[in-house]
């Protein structure tokens, strides 16, 4: 769903297990006994990041307002909200409407968004934000805009934190202890520990106080998650009866108004129809280009075919609750009965690379001495007998009676030919092998609360996209099993569970290094998922658009400056 890649998603769903967490708040507590002292003196002086506010209104740029630009997306998303929101569909709308305290620049270095300046203390513990007054939000009809001020930055830090908000933010800002108000534009964040680039981290986005209807936790049911007001550069206008999310320009956006008139979000549950839409021009833009659609979209002068790199893989996972499942034997042989380099180059034109472990290639914390298990059916065949699983009659392995027969479930992927493909060739490598797999396409939402809500699984086939490659503490750590949890899964080791606590403690940058190593190379052997590849991402669009640039994981950062030459806006 972070939007998934070939149907990608980011599924990033945190929230509190009240029975492990305590032990998780043991294990900090142990580890920040053993960190050496001279980590908490980190500066000595006040650390300041300011830029100049801009002004609303015209960007003064040179470039010209106006036009409109229609994209299409591979699904449509479930909420509209920075909070709840679970997949990247809604999280690439959720760039456009809303801001964080900072932001992130086409440089990769950290820029004030709301907060016009910062302030670090000595500890490196206390973070305080003076906050710009010069921001509105959007309007709701017939009312006037509302100011932007502390409150909004307290109230989406104590919601988003509330227990009852079931949020993928949660787990990511437990090093915060207290949040407070120190006037009406200045706010102070304490912090549990000094963390590694603790700075960029306040880059979540903030909500009004004024808009859930519920002032204490967010869920999906609030009106605002699917009509959200911000401080963005887009205004939400409306949805439409075809799913469509129509976004404005906002006039009085405190970084100068945007230069497109109008953003429409169009929903494909087909790719291949998404791919004629561009050629044909009912859309403008692909976000993620099928694989498949590349050389045509390449070789069409109307276009531009434009690479990012997201950190991203695709994976087939497996739930743990089931007791066939539970051996890791079972596990790493379905990995070895896979041709993962077949399929790649088979589906996806080789256009990636084959994966061992749990980071995202290109992420520091991937350890490249890990190499993904081979093909090897023989392998895999021995594992399944250890595991003391024999063939009947049909040919089915079998084990005390239970057939070795599992359920997949796949996402409104039905007329994906790529998708198609993987889920049948990995039906048919593993039917060598004796393992019957049957596999079932779900629309969007009621694959999501099959695997997410109600963990009616065997095996899942998805892909993660990662914001922080180097944090996988909600994909496998054992506090994050549970409803609507990244952990669906249910894989737990008490090894991993410390690994991932202590990573997330040091302040050293090469001891995290290390220890994220012995992480994947753990993750790697246990298998709880089949890992597969990493896919190189494309978004094609119409080459009146200009001044383009795509990040990596939000896409829509830099939106704000794109623009379209009048004598080709319609």
């Amino acid at each position: 769903m972070g939007h998934i890649n070939k149907y990608i998603f980011l599924i990033k769903q945190y929230n509190n297990n009240c029975s492990k967490v305590s032990h998780y708040n043991d294990l900090e507590e142990e580890i920040m006994k053993r960190l050496p002292s001279v980590l908490l003196v980190i500066l000595f002086f006040l650390f300041v990041i300011t830029l100049p506010p801009a002004m609303a209104g015209s960007k003064n740029d040179g470039n010209p307002d106006g036009g409109n630009l229609n994209y299409g997306e591979y699904g449509r998303p479930a909420t509209l909200d920075p909070i709840t929101s679970n997949d990247m569909i809604s999280l690439r709308i959720s760039e456009l409407v809303f801001n964080g305290l900072v932001g992130i620049d086409e440089k990769q270095d950290i820029v004030p968004e709301l907060a016009e300046k910062s302030e670090v203390s000595g500890d490196g513990r206390i973070y305080t934000f003076y906050l710009r007054q010069d921001v509105n939000w959007h309007p709701r009809e017939g009312e006037e805009p509302l100011p932007f001020t502390a409150d909004d930055v307290i109230f989406t830090y104590n919601i988003m934190m509330h227990p009852k908000t079931i949020t993928p933010l949660k787990v990511r800002y437990e090093f915060i202890a207290e949040a407070e108000k120190i006037d009406d534009y200045t706010v102070k964040f304490t912090l549990k520990r000094p963390i590694l680039n603790a700075l960029a981290k306040f880059s979540f986005k903030i909500i009004p106080k004024h808009g859930p209807q519920n002032s204490e936790y967010l869920t999906r049911e609030d009106p605002f998650v699917h009509n959200p007001i911000g401080t963005g550069p887009y205004i939400l206008r409306n949805v439409t009866a075809d799913r469509e999310v129509i976004l404005m320009a906002n006039p009085e956006y405190f970084k100068g108004r945007p230069h497109v008139n109008k953003f429409v979000a169009r929903p494909f549950a087909d790719q291949n129809i998404m791919g004629q839409a561009l050629m044909f021009n009912a859309i403008d833009m692909i976000v993620l280009v099928n694989h498949r659609d590349v050389p045509q979209i390449q070789g069409d002068k109307r276009f531009v075919l434009q690479p990012y790199n997201a950190l991203s893989y695709s994976f087939f996972a497996y739930n743990m609750r089931n007791p066939m499942l539970a051996d890791k034997r079972v596990r790493q042989a379905f990995t070895y009965a896979l041709n993962r380099q077949e399929m790649l180059d088979s589906f996806f034109q080789g256009q990636g690379t084959i994966i061992s472990g749990p980071f995202a290639p290109g992420s520091w914390a991937y350890n490249l001495d890990v190499q993904p298990y081979p093909y090897d059916p023989q392998k895999a065949s021995d594992l399944l007998t250890q595991a003391g699983f024999e063939k009947g009659e049909d040919g089915i392995l079998e084990k005390d009676g239970k057939k070795l027969s599992l359920s997949l479930k796949v996402p409104i992927a039905k007329e994906s030919e790529a998708v198609k493909r993987v889920v049948l060739a990995f039906k048919n490598y593993l039917e060598k092998i004796g393992v019957e797999i049957n596999g079932e396409f779900k629309e969007w939402l009621a694959w999501k609360e099959d695997v997410f809500l109600n963990h009616e699984f065997d095996l899942v086939f998805a892909s993660w996209v990662f914001d922080d490659s180097a944090d996988i503490s909600s994909l496998f750590h054992s506090a994050e099993i549970g409803a609507w949890k990244n952990n669906f899964g249910a894989y737990s080791s008490t090894v991993v569970d410390g690994l991932i606590v202590e990573s997330k403690l040091t302040l050293d940058h090469e001891k995290r290094r290390t220890i994220n190593r012995k992480l994947h190379a753990m993750i790697a052997d246990e298998n709880p998922y089949t890992f597969l590849w990493t896919l190189t991402n494309y978004a094609g669009y119409n080459k009146k658009l200009r001044h383009v640039a795509i990040h990596p994981y939000k896409f829509f950062s830099f939106a704000d400056e794109w623009f379209i030459p009048i004598s080709e806006q319609r």
